[in-house]
């Protein structure tokens, strides 16, 4: 550690034992961004503003081949030992790689190099070694010393732009290298058009075209240094020709100040400077002048952003209060932090966009958003952020989801969709839970009658994953249609949620169609075995079955049938009857989680990680699973299951995540766990309750109220729930409901080390199921 980190470090620690109670751990102190940037949880340490346009992040190594840039889906891993560059955008989290667009370097010295080089060979390129020991990262800041060139690089970032500071080492001329090529889902031809050019005043613009996970994804970009350049370089490295601009302080226009091609890459000099050289960037999906306004609409100095930034995240994470052990609250306070990135704005200061139809529209009352992994999010992370964000946050999303559906050539909601663009990746329709579980807490501002339209057209498209076998059949076919046991359950819980909607606007014909499709999960269900089972059109299951078994594009989407089996979170009581009634469902969760996988080999399967039995938490269909033994009239059995999962499957450091987190997913349930509560079937406007993981939280809710939990005689022996009381009155049952929780108040909660086997058993006392509430 150099010398000058541990002089800071003794300094801080000596301040802390005179003024302890000034240095404690706020909210935003607590969150560790390297948490989830090693192992399989794929996100980044870099500066990102709450729900930002721009995540500027260090990328560690771009250069991938394609079916190896899974574990860099984020472009930075913890172990790498190299950053190639500082880019634009990323995921926070997802299975899947792309963007890291725009990529900036800076350089020091004489010879300055325009290839990234080798990883392993020091000096071949322009990457650079770095140590973790130089790296420092918080909410809205990240800093690290470049080994080779000595320089030091922070990042910070705004809404809708990002802001470096590079200090180069004294006497060096400075330097910054800017490649188009770079992305993180590297192919030959994924640039399909790039260009740059230097305007009149300085300021640097350029886009690029790119073909990846989404297509033909188009993306503009400005940038402005603080000091002037002495000259500059562009090349094609496609026809190996590099175009000299000028080498004095003056500027002609002449073709070297501006360049098209599929393979750009420039640099730009500075000479000897006295101060650090700052680089202000804006992007926009719009067009170049789209990118200059966002960058005028953002000002001030690096220092200015940085601290407008730092104080949107402690309004943003102080919605809620902790009161918990270090390691606990570093946890939670970080996962509301990664739940607080996405889904990302994605409109201009001006509020046009480009949509799903390629065309620039214009957002009207709200500000369009996009980066929606919806077949993860719907589950915890958007119930979630309508208790912690403002309405009108939420009802953007609302209102982006139906914007996108109205420009979409196919009539139909988001899937998959970033920088407005529809990848088409996973399964199911879950913008529809999304807006129907908005609607049904209270969330307006959007056209309902509109978003209703575009759920049923969702839901109706019949050439979308079986949809048309679906409709005639009541489920999805194996032999028409891959996945099929895991999209008919999903359409099923789907198709709920539009019911339930239908039914608060008074459209009853539409609500008691979809009641009926609600109702398809039981033509999936294998009685027999006790298990989702895939069929063919002819009405059987498809033989052999192995429920352990995981192929993707086989009977189940990223699981088996021992995860999807339990896919029915709008009637859970219906398929415990099933099984055989609450004992044998009791049994079969006990067999799910106890299951012997030593002689099992998931190596195949990416996603398939956070193994406790059969039980997968580092995927997204067993995260409510903990909590059905409430249904079976077994709570102690929850809270038991809760905390084997929060203590396997959540560390601090950079392997804190068991499996991707999915764009907060993953953060959302523990935050949602940690309160002691959890959203089992968004749309029933209830939480079901497990056992809280914190001695005190105070959430301030959208509408000014305050919720407050409270654990009394939390401890690791008192690991179970004696008694619970809502505002001081004794809570006999296993669930709370949102309007229970908006109206502000005290659930609090007595923990013993002993179960407590008589609260909450009796089916009164049970969480919402649709055959037990008529």
């Amino acid at each position: 550690m150099p010398s000058r980190f541990r002089r800071a470090l003794a300094a801080l620690a000596a301040l802390s034992l005179t003024t302890a109670p000034l240095l404690a751990q706020t909210a935003y102190d607590s969150v560790d961004p390297f948490i989830g940037t090693g192992g399989e949880g794929h996100t980044f340490p870099g500066a990102v503003a709450p729900f930002g346009m721009v995540q500027l992040s260090p990328d560690t190594d771009t250069g991938c081949k394609i079916r190896e840039c899974y574990g860099h889906a984020a472009g930075y891993r913890h172990d790498d030992p190299t950053i190639q560059g500082f880019s634009h955008t990323h995921f926070s989290g997802a299975g899947h790689s792309d963007l890291g667009d725009f990529l900036v370097m800076p350089a020091a010295g004489e010879r300055v190099l325009l290839e990234p080089g080798d990883p392993r060979q020091p000096g071949s390129g322009y990457r650079s070694r770095f140590s973790h020991d130089s790296e420092t990262a918080q909410p809205g800041y990240y800093g690290v010393t470049l080994a080779d060139s000595g320089i030091r690089a922070e990042l910070t970032a705004g809404t809708r732009v990002g802001v470096h500071r590079y200090a180069f080492p004294t006497g060096a001329p400075a330097h910054l290298i800017l490649d188009l090529r770079s992305s993180l889902y590297n192919y030959p031809g994924k640039t399909l058009w790039s260009s740059i050019r230097i305007r009149p005043d300085g300021t640097i613009t350029g886009m690029r075209e790119t073909r990846g996970w989404a297509p033909a994804r188009k993306l503009f970009f400005a940038m402005r240094p603080s000091a002037p350049l002495t000259g500059h370089s562009f090349l094609n490295r496609e026809e190996k020709v590099e175009y000299r601009g000028f080498q004095g302080p003056s500027r002609g226009r002449d073709d070297a100040d501006q360049l098209e091609g599929r393979a750009l890459v420039a640099r730009f000099d500075f000479g000897k400077l006295d101060r650090p050289l700052e680089l202000k960037v804006a992007i926009s999906a719009v067009d170049e002048d789209g990118a200059i306004a966002n960058l005028d609409t953002e000002r001030g100095n690096f220092d200015t952003v940085r601290a407008k930034t730092r104080a949107a995240w402690e309004q943003a994470l102080g919605a809620i209060e902790l009161d918990a052990p270090a390691p606990i609250k570093t946890k939670v306070q970080t996962a509301l932090y990664h739940a607080l990135m996405a889904p990302s704005v994605f409109s201009d200061a001006d509020g046009r966009y480009r949509g799903p139809d390629d065309q620039v529209h214009k957002a009207e009352g709200f500000t369009f958003h996009s980066t929606f992994s919806l077949w993860d999010t719907f589950r915890a992370e958007h119930p979630l952020l309508l208790l912690v964000q403002p309405e009108q946050r939420n009802a953007d999303f609302v209102q982006s989801l139906i914007a996108s559906q109205q420009a979409s050539p196919f009539g139909i909601l988001p899937v998959w969709q970033f920088h407005g663009r529809e990848t088409w990746t996973m399964i199911g329709y879950h913008a529809v839970p999304v807006i129907a579980d908005a609607y049904l807490k209270g969330v307006r501002g959007f056209d309902a009658n509109a978003a209703l339209d575009a759920m049923v057209k969702s839901a109706s498209y019949g050439a979308y994953g079986g949809l048309d076998h679906y409709m005639k059949l009541g489920y999805v076919p194996i032999d028409k249609e891959p996945e099929a046991a895991s999209k008919t359950v999903e359409y099923a819980y789907d198709d709920w949620t539009i019911a339930r909607m239908a039914r608060a606007l008074g459209k009853d014909d539409v609500a008691a169609a979809f009641e009926k499709r609600a109702g398809n999960w039981r033509n999936s269900f294998d009685a027999k075995t006790g298990f989702l089972r895939a069929r063919k059109a002819d009405g059987s299951f498809r033989v052999p079955f192995d429920p352990t078994a995981i192929n993707y594009g086989s009977d189940y989407t990223e699981g088996n049938a021992w995860q999807y089996s339990w896919f029915v979170p709008h009637d859970q009581a219906a398929m415990f009857a099933l099984l055989g009634g609450d004992k044998a469902a009791v049994k079969k969760l006990d067999a799910m989680f106890d299951f012997d996988n030593s002689k099992l080999d998931y190596s195949h399967a990416e996603d398939i990680a956070g193994l406790i039995g059969q039980y997968i938490h580092g995927n997204e269909p067993s995260h409510h699973v903990a909590y059905l033994y409430n249904f079976a009239g077994q709570p102690w059995r929850t809270q038991e299951r809760l905390k084997q999962i929060v203590e396997s499957q959540y560390k601090t450091g950079p392997e804190g995540l068991s499996g991707n987190d999915d764009l907060g997913q993953m953060s959302s349930w523990l935050v949602f766990t940690a309160l002691g509560f959890y959203p089992v079937a968004p749309g029933s406007n209830q939480y079901v309750l497990g056992r809280p993981f914190v001695n005190r939280a105070a959430l301030t809710l959208p509408n000014g109220k305050r919720f407050t939990v409270v654990t009394d005689g939390l401890s690791d022996a008192n690991r179970y729930v004696g008694k619970v009381t809502l505002n001081g009155k004794p809570l006999a049952r296993s669930y709370i409901t949102h309007d229970e929780v908006t109206a502000g108040g005290e659930l609090r909660f007595t923990m013993q080390a002993k179960p407590n086997r008589s609260w909450a058993t009796g089916k009164a006392a049970r969480p919402f199921s649709t055959s037990a509430a008529r």
